[in-house]
């Protein structure tokens, strides 16, 4: 009885495999094989295209989630889940007061991880180095890109090309700003981390990256922590003007088109007469400073707390800047 059970099991068994393989090859043949990705089915797929390429811009930010960090956070958060967007770039300050001391130190929980949780702020981050950072190991932040996902931030300075969906390419230079200024060197916080980098080379290799002749290239970006230019508090200061003495003739005789940074505390768009670059400064991520009112090369200039957001083709750029309560506070478009 054993065995005819075992038979009458079996020929049920291969039957029935028979009947289901029949059925799924009989579903092959009346439905075409799809070839469906998962950016395909995301919902973000849906959202309206601003640009080939989109980009939220953050800085001086660091507070542990103190003064406005955790407002700017979520309006970031909202604002990149309703809007296409593919990366976040840090204007410095990522740490306060005093930098990270390691991969390891608790603040990049407490003022990163934790704070901006938002899933359409788990895009890549390509941060650069503000002064802060410099007041303990800036290395660690670099060392930080094999620890996290996210954060890339391969070395000190560094370049980044990103296609425009077939239309051209933008190329984008994020430097360190700290070694161009010479008073760091004398500084007893700075000075240990500015010791041996040379700031020559950075300058000749940032001239030889800009100098392409690679007509793909149809704009280039410069992130730097400190500004070349403000109408925040810092107008004419020693750092202002030591990095204005080096970068600008790099950045003017490469015809750069923006020079992008942070360090005041603050959301400005200024345009020198006869300067072909703009200048944008996004250094608000949780504190904000006064500004000056009436000075010829602001285009645009609030003491808010927010960030920017830029949109780009192969034709325009158009910058956005949005505070800490989702407003709107500008839009203007860059023309090639």
């Amino acid at each position: 009885m054993k065995r005819r059970q075992f038979l009458k099991n079996t020929i049920s068994t291969t039957i029935g495999t028979g009947i289901a393989s029949s059925a799924l090859a009989n579903l092959s043949l009346s439905h075409p094989i799809t070839n469906i990705d998962s950016k395909d089915i995301d919902a973000r797929s849906n959202l309206e295209q601003e640009g080939l390429l989109n980009f939220v811009a953050i800085g001086d930010w660091g507070r542990n989630g103190a003064d406005h960090q955790l407002q700017v956070a979520k309006q970031m958060g909202d604002w990149v889940t309703n809007h296409p967007n593919d990366f976040i770039v840090s204007t410095g300050d990522n740490f306060y007061p005093s930098g990270v001391i390691s991969e390891h130190d608790p603040l990049w929980h407490y003022s990163f991880e934790n704070v901006y949780t938002d899933f359409a702020l788990q895009w890549d981050w390509y941060p650069i180095l503000g002064n802060h950072d410099y007041k303990s190991d800036p290395d660690a932040q670099v060392r930080y890109t094999k620890i996290s996902r996210r954060w890339k931030m391969p070395a000190r300075y560094y370049s980044k090309t990103f296609n425009l969906k077939g239309k051209g390419k933008v190329l984008i230079a994020f430097i360190d700003t700290n070694p161009m200024i010479p008073e760091f060197y004398k500084n007893s916080e700075y000075g240990p981390h500015v010791a041996g980098q040379y700031p020559e080379k950075q300058l000749e290799w940032l001239d030889k990256l800009l100098s392409t002749q690679d007509p793909d290239i149809k704009w280039k970006i410069v992130v730097g922590h400190h500004p070349i230019y403000t109408v925040g508090p810092r107008t004419n200061n020693y750092d202002t003007l030591a990095v204005r003495k080096v970068l600008e003739e790099v950045l003017q005789k490469n015809k750069v088109d923006v020079y992008l940074s942070g360090h005041d505390h603050s959301l400005q768009h200024i345009k020198v007469e006869n300067m072909h670059f703009h200048q944008f400064v996004s250094g608000s991520g949780s504190e904000a400073t006064p500004v000056k009112a009436g000075l010829e090369i602001t285009n645009f200039a609030a003491s808010d707390y927010g960030f920017m957001y830029f949109a780009i083709d192969d034709k325009c750029i158009s910058a956005k800047v949005i505070n800490h309560q989702g407003i709107k506070l500008y839009d203007t478009t860059i023309h090639k």
